[in-house]
């Protein structure tokens, strides 16, 4: 309702008392807004799309590298339980000739012969696979070093599609007495 005087106001009814009393209405607190697009004049348009991708990306490689780590670890696994067991076979063959000749002493005599006899022919019943082998001895350890490269899953990706080199070194000392 207006009032005389060009004012807006609510009327709530009268009643016995005479005419019901004017409440002003008061214009709006807040400016005016208007409303803009922020697709359109956003400087940062489209800039959440790349970012969930490249976010993406990274979890990808960080997956993809766990599967190759783990694959390269499990390959290195398996070379060294075939070299520790090589190494466990060289230890264990004494050179026969010296203790038929000497006696034993306080261990088993080895000689480089017979440990890189025991070695050939653990590894060539072993179910790992070895590209190089070396065994060396002083006589009563004998150390074994065994290599071989290998596919690893992703190994395209991370090493350019080369086999990985996986090295293990083993030792064992002969059998003592007491």
């Amino acid at each position: 309702m207006v009032t005389e005087t060009g004012e807006r106001c609510v009327a709530w009814g009268g009643g016995p008392w005479g005419p019901a009393p004017c409440v002003r209405l008061r214009g709006p607190t807040l400016p005016a807004v208007q409303a803009v697009s922020p697709v359109v004049d956003s400087p940062e348009r489209g800039s959440a799309l790349p970012f969930v991708l490249v976010c993406w990306l990274v979890a990808a490689f960080m997956a993809l590298g766990a599967v190759a780590a783990s694959d390269a670890f499990l390959e290195q696994q398996d070379l060294q339980a075939a070299c520790d067991g090589a190494a466990l076979a060289a230890a264990n063959r004494a050179d026969e000739e010296r203790v038929y000749a000497a006696g034993v002493g306080t261990s088993l005599p080895l000689t480089l012969e017979t440990a890189r006899s025991a070695v050939a022919d653990h590894l060539a019943d072993g179910a790992t696979a070895v590209d190089t082998w070396s065994a060396e001895t002083d006589g009563s350890e004998v150390t074994v070093r065994c290599g071989r490269s290998v596919d690893i899953a992703f190994g395209w990706l991370f090493l350019g599609g080369r086999p990985l080199q996986v090295d293990a070194v083993a030792g064992a000392r002969a059998p003592t007495l007491g």
